[in-house]
């Protein structure tokens, strides 16, 4: 069964990103696509790779094709999708927002972080949060109200969040981690979004590597809540900018707690074994180390744990692209699962080799 969607927001990287998939999809049928300051034109105006395709022009995010969507993603800044997902939800339309907006279970923490109040917390208590191999029971609930008719919300994780906890997670989870956990990641400009600035200008950005929002990144408390450390000050997360267009490495190290011990070959099965379901996540071989460019333009992540020659530390590697798991393929990916469909269904399987 095919379904009608949309992008608002569809001009954006992460927007056009979800355009590339979506025209792919042989069960999603893309019936609209917003953006207020493009809308009228063509999208191969803007982006001449889709030529030729037939794809709807730009309209405003006040679209009335939005509201008889089956399902419409929202690629837009964090406070926007506040205002559309409750109208869209109301009007029966299933969201997949790309945003942050809903990704933070206590509100309060939000306005913290995001220096505004969170004005629909009714529908925030009821979003699913979008990081399959880890929230498989959430977006379980979202798709039983898909299926009975109900429209269903899921706030998709952040790229340096998907990244970062892909690697880390199943250490942590079992109890390997003592004290600070430190995340140093690393991403291509497009994750700063498609307006140039000072930092992501190609004249500035080009032979450049630098970290920025150090120690007050906001995508911080959203590390913290999946990795289940929140509230506990051990996080330090640095993120970094590099000369790429796409891709994200984050290299989480933690101190294995006195008294615990694990040899390197158990840490390697501990992986194995927790990925085994997760078609989407390859657990490299001991020795290698995952690259941003074995996942360009897929939905796929590559992770590694090494256990330090003491015994004492753990360093873990994660490699995403960052519009794709990072955003759009991982927006598609959840709404696959909501759909009822498999949960790499229609994405890209391969990445670029060179």
């Amino acid at each position: 069964m095919a379904y009608n969607v949309g992008v608002m927001g569809a001009a954006g990287f992460a927007g056009v990103e979800l355009v590339r998939l979506l025209v792919q999809h042989p069960d999603f049928n893309l019936v609209a696509v917003t953006s207020d300051a493009d809308a009228g034109k063509a999208i191969a105006d803007t982006y001449p790779a889709f030529t030729g395709m037939g794809l709807p022009a730009f309209t405003g995010h006040d679209d009335p094709a939005l509201f008889d969507c089956d399902l419409v993603f929202l690629a837009v800044p964090h406070t926007v999708a506040l205002k559309y997902a409750p109208l869209l939800m109301n009007a029966g339309v299933t969201v997949i927002d790309l945003s942050a907006d809903y990704r933070l279970k206590d509100p309060d923490v939000y306005e913290k972080w995001y220096n505004t109040p969170h004005t629909s917390t009714d529908i925030l208590a009821e979003a699913a949060f979008g990081l399959p191999e880890l929230t498989g029971d959430e977006l379980a609930e979202a798709a039983a109200k898909f299926a009975a008719g109900k429209p269903a919300l899921v706030a998709c994780a952040g790229c340096y969040p998907t990244a970062t906890s892909l690697a880390a997670y199943p250490a942590i989870k079992a109890g390997l981690s003592a004290g600070l956990v430190v995340a140093d990641a690393i991403s291509g400009v497009t994750g700063a979004g498609k307006k140039a600035t000072a930092r992501t200008h190609y004249c500035f950005a080009d032979e450049n590597v630098e970290a920025y929002g150090i120690a007050s990144h906001r995508h911080t408390p959203e590390i913290e809540q999946i990795l289940g450390i929140q509230g506990q000050g051990r996080l330090v997360f640095t993120p970094h900018l590099a000369p790429l267009k796409r891709g994200i490495l984050s290299t989480v190290t933690f101190s294995v707690p006195e008294g615990v011990s694990i040899s390197a070959e158990a840490l390697q099965e501990l992986y194995e074994g927790f990925y085994a379901d997760s078609p989407l996540v390859t657990v490299l071989p001991a020795g290698t180390s995952p690259k941003t460019s074995s996942v360009t333009g897929t939905v796929k992540a590559q992770v590694s744990a090494t256990l330090a020659a003491n015994g004492r530390a753990i360093v873990c590697l994660g490699a995403i692209d960052n519009l794709c798991k990072g955003a759009a393929g991982q927006a598609v990916q959840c709404a696959n699962i909501v759909c009822g469909f498999d949960q790499a269904h229609g994405l890209p399987a391969v990445a670029l080799p060179v």
